[in-house]
């Protein structure tokens, strides 16, 4: 099952060249505690997922690189050729002269329609390579222009053109302290458009990860790939094979086919009340989470605590809510790593924290113009500011 990655924008470009890097390195690093067999069909199921066919005995990126500036493509297109080990196909890429100048509505309504048909044309061909897809992974920015914008307008365009593989969208959180004066405009529009059309959202906050790079790596003068390699090496651990069941030699377990569509029950849900709407969390509550160990001594992991009924909410059990998944083959050179995939409500505190900053701009027409001379009108502000503050609601009820 092969995964088409779509890497948008500076931000998507960047990372989606040190993903790629990461998944390749791991995967032709020889691993002592497994046999030859097992390295073999690790490899394998990696290439399958992640590289098509090779090129003067070079495996090429199963990908689609997009953005509306030619400087991070071509610098990713060199990176990835000059590396020896991989690349880009020749004829992968989207770019044009004009960036979206960090305005989500003219990535969204200006690029977006101008260029729908070259990179949903770039897309299918990609998906044409495919024996079988599994589903779409898109790499973008909740906070810029092309990568927001664009990538929000692409995601659902892939969500109408295909609607029966799964999406991803891995985006990456703005700095609370601020990168673009309208990073918070441009979040909420991001959000409230990829809640419509992605399957599922897999967030990394900048702050957390660039306190990764202080505290755990001790880098002292902390560079976006630093934060590009965490972020890397977080999603490797991740997508990479792991078997598909207790004592199997086959690598088959993939992200995009976690079941993401959980849904509360329509009858039996207690009535929400000032009670329910104000209690105090003594932890974090979860909808569902996956834990994915690789290395030694994996089977003799004690997972215990992961089973509370404590952790998750009431409408679920936690043999519902709770997956673990294993493999001998160790990560990145680690002789035993963990990785946790959680859906809880962790994303709370920060989403108000935006919506809020959003609102209060919002409240005093602060730079509204720049939107709605590109067809982003105030109802669409509304309608994104109803839904996400529904979605906080939500998770906070859990």
């Amino acid at each position: 099952m092969s995964i088409v990655t779509v890497q948008l924008g500076q931000c998507g470009n960047q990372i989606g060249f040190e993903v790629f890097d990461a998944l390749f390195s791991d995967s032709h690093c020889p691993q002592g505690l497994c046999s030859k067999r097992e390295n073999e069909a690790y490899q394998a199921s990696c290439k399958e997922r992640f590289f098509s066919e090779e090129e003067n005995g070079v495996p090429i990126a199963r990908a689609v690189l997009v953005d509306m500036e030619p400087k991070v493509i071509n610098q990713t297109l060199s990176k990835a050729a000059h590396s020896g080990r991989w690349k880009y196909g020749q004829h992968s890429c989207f770019c044009q002269k004009q960036g979206s100048g960090n305005n989500w509505a003219y990535g969204y309504s200006v690029h977006g329609p101008r260029h729908k048909e070259s990179i949903m044309d770039l897309i299918q061909k990609e998906v044409e390579k495919c024996d079988s897809l599994s589903g779409f992974f898109i790499i973008m920015s909740m906070a810029g222009g092309t990568g927001s914008g664009l990538g929000a307008f692409v995601t659902q365009n892939l969500e109408d053109q295909y609607s029966n593989s799964l999406k991803m969208n891995q985006i990456i959180w703005p700095y609370g302290t601020g990168e673009v004066i309208v990073q918070n405009y441009n979040s909420i529009l991001t959000l409230s458009r990829l809640y419509r059309s992605s399957d599922a959202l897999l967030v990394h906050e900048n702050d957390a990860v660039h306190k990764i790079c202080a505290k755990l790596m001790n880098i002292k003068q902390i560079s976006f790939r630093d934060i590009n390699q965490v972020l890397a090496h977080q999603l490797g651990s991740v997508f990479q094979p792991t078997y598909s069941g207790e004592g199997s030699w086959h690598y088959r377990r993939n992200p995009l086919g976690i079941d993401w569509q959980i849904r509360p029950p329509l009858s039996g849900l207690p009535a929400l009340s000032k009670m329910s709407t104000n209690k105090e969390f003594h932890f974090n509550t979860s909808i569902a989470n996956l834990v994915i160990l690789r290395g030694k001594d994996v089977h003799n992991a004690d997972l215990g605590a992961f089973k509370d009924p404590a952790l998750y909410t009431s409408w679920l059990e936690p043999v519902h809510a709770f997956n673990v998944w294993k493999t001998q083959r160790a990560f990145s050179k680690y002789e035993k790593s963990a990785a946790l995939v959680s859906n809880s409500q962790f994303l709370v505190k920060p989403l108000d924290v935006i919506v809020g900053k959003a609102w209060n701009m919002f409240a005093s027409k602060a730079y509204i113009h720049q939107y709605t001379k590109y067809g982003i009108e105030e109802e669409d502000f509304l309608e994104s500011f109803t839904l996400l503050e529904q979605v906080i609601a939500s998770y906070c009820n859990l």
